[in-house]
């Protein structure tokens, strides 16, 4: 197989957007409204980085001329770490490759096409977030489980509660120090 960069046309953009929304409804994410919204805004934000060139894309091709999976690359501006130098800290996103073309090694192909491409440019730091599925790949190219937290807000039952109990401590006066304390 044939492994190509992404272009800033239509198709390509469709491609990247077909398999975001299919890896997340791989992953088990089933809502079909949601994972429309999703893709709907994911859109327009991923042709802007493209045209920043803030989003870097490889796809693997077969001889008939179909993406048979593809990986994405987003250069987020960073801070500089004292463990890795350069301007950017990569982020690997979007690794999908179609049913029938699995278990071929072509997320491995892809995900050194996008290290070399990092250590090439001077990417020190590079993150992504692992599926169950693709942990153990990921591990066996050097990456690494850290210390990285999340807070989602805004999204569901638990963003609801935040932000409720949040608003009514802050009226209140209550919280330590900007803390919110949030009961399971």
């Amino acid at each position: 197989m044939e492994i190509r960069a992404a272009r800033l046309d239509e198709r390509d953009l469709e491609t990247i957007v077909h398999h975001r929304r299919a890896m997340f409804f791989d992953m088990g994410n089933r809502d079909e409204r949601a994972l429309d919204e999703m893709s709907e805004k994911f859109r327009p934000w991923l042709r802007k980085k493209m045209e920043a060139g803030e989003y870097l894309a490889w796809f693997a091709i077969t001889p008939d001329g179909t993406v048979a999976a593809g990986a994405g690359l987003w250069l987020m501006d960073w801070p500089p770490l004292m463990t890795a130098g350069g301007k950017w800290r990569g982020n690997i996103l979007n690794v999908y490759t179609e049913r029938e073309y699995r278990r071929q090694g072509l997320a491995r192909q892809l995900m050194l096409m996008a290290m070399n491409w990092c250590e090439e440019e001077g990417v020190g730091a590079v993150i992504l977030h692992a599926s169950p599925e693709g942990r153990a790949l990921y591990e066996s190219l050097g990456f690494e489980a850290t210390n990285e937290m999340r807070l989602t807000r805004g999204g569901g039952k638990r963003g609801e509660e935040f932000a409720m109990k949040s608003g009514e401590e802050a009226q209140e006066g209550r919280g330590k120090e900007g803390v919110v304390e949030i009961e399971e």
